[in-house]
């Protein structure tokens, strides 16, 4: 079929454009070669490289109120459902290992326990988003694929030359999509999980302006003061508030995660801004995903009124 050929280092502009112009073949997965990828497309797109390649198609699996993520190429579905509905996963395209959730997420580190049901047996994988890659172990590294438009939202904020915070880093996604797609001066990264510390200096080892520490966020000091801080820990992140406020440059921008019920949006999460930073100026309160029946996960942007 027609596809769109474009160098690698081009692939998400590319991949945007095709998408704002429903040109994209719906149903179809791109093809990788050496230095190039290719793009299937259901029409004519002017300014690109048009070559015949077989794509494939992707497999389908209706699965009925099927609750489940995809990192990398594993599927973890939800503890609902059955072996039977589970195992037919492994036949959708590039899905090589099918993991169930046993139990909610727990522990300092909130981490999920993970049973294996179908393919490869490792929890080990490479996940792609926004023209980064990162590899982690999905039962011990806490990691939602749920939240890339909303990296790639705080990406498109940062200004040239900022210097920028993000606390309880994990595994660095949102240092990396900022290093690729902005140009801070200093993106610094404090995870206090060792594991998802050691993937995130292999996922980071390529970008100089990265710099990560293995500590606890509660305890952190650095001789920089920040532009912006990032606050991805949507449980309890409120105990955080006066270390990011101490570490905030004047004018800088705090971003603070909360998950709360639809019908507590946004007042809830601006309460506990402002009980701990009473002058809080809130710029934006957004809404960045559904994370369980009637419960969200939102995003409270805000800088301190001078």
């Amino acid at each position: 079929m027609k596809c769109v050929k474009v160098l690698k280092k081009d692939a998400q502009k590319t991949k945007q454009k095709l998408i704002a112009l429903d040109a994209w073949a719906k149903g179809y997965l791109l093809v990788s070669g050496r230095e190039y990828l290719y793009f299937p497309v259901s029409k004519e797109v002017k300014g690109y490289e048009i070559v015949e390649k077989e794509c494939e198609k992707v497999m389908k699996v209706k699965l009925e109120l099927l609750n489940y993520d995809k990192i990398g190429d594993i599927v973890i579905a939800g503890e609902d459902v059955s072996d039977i509905e589970a195992k037919k996963l492994i036949n959708v395209a590039n899905v090589k290992v099918v993991l169930r959730k046993v139990g909610i997420h727990h522990g300092e580190f909130r981490t999920q326990d993970l049973e294996y049901i179908a393919g490869e047996k490792r929890k080990e994988t490479v996940y792609r988003e926004n023209g980064v890659q990162m590899k982690l172990d999905v039962e011990k590294c806490y990691f939602s694929p749920r939240l890339g438009t909303e990296r790639m939202r705080i990406g498109s904020l940062v200004k040239d030359k900022e210097k920028v915070l993000v606390l309880f880093s994990g595994v660095a996604p949102y240092p990396l999509v900022i290093a690729k797609h902005a140009k801070p001066s200093l993106i610094v990264g404090v995870e206090k999980n060792p594991i998802a510390h050691k993937y995130a200096e292999y996922n980071c080892r390529n970008y100089s302006n990265i710099k990560l520490f293995n500590e606890d966020a509660m305890k952190f000091n650095h001789p920089e003061k920040f532009d912006r801080i990032l606050m991805p820990l949507p449980k309890s992140a409120e105990a955080f508030l006066p270390t990011a406020l101490r570490l905030l440059n004047k004018n800088g921008v705090i971003h603070f995660y909360d998950f709360l019920e639809e019908k507590n949006i946004p007042e809830k999460a601006i309460q506990k801004v402002k009980k701990n930073i009473k002058n809080a100026k809130i710029l934006k309160v957004v809404k960045c995903g559904q994370y369980a029946p009637g419960r969200f996960r939102i995003c409270v942007d805000f800088k301190i009124d001078q």
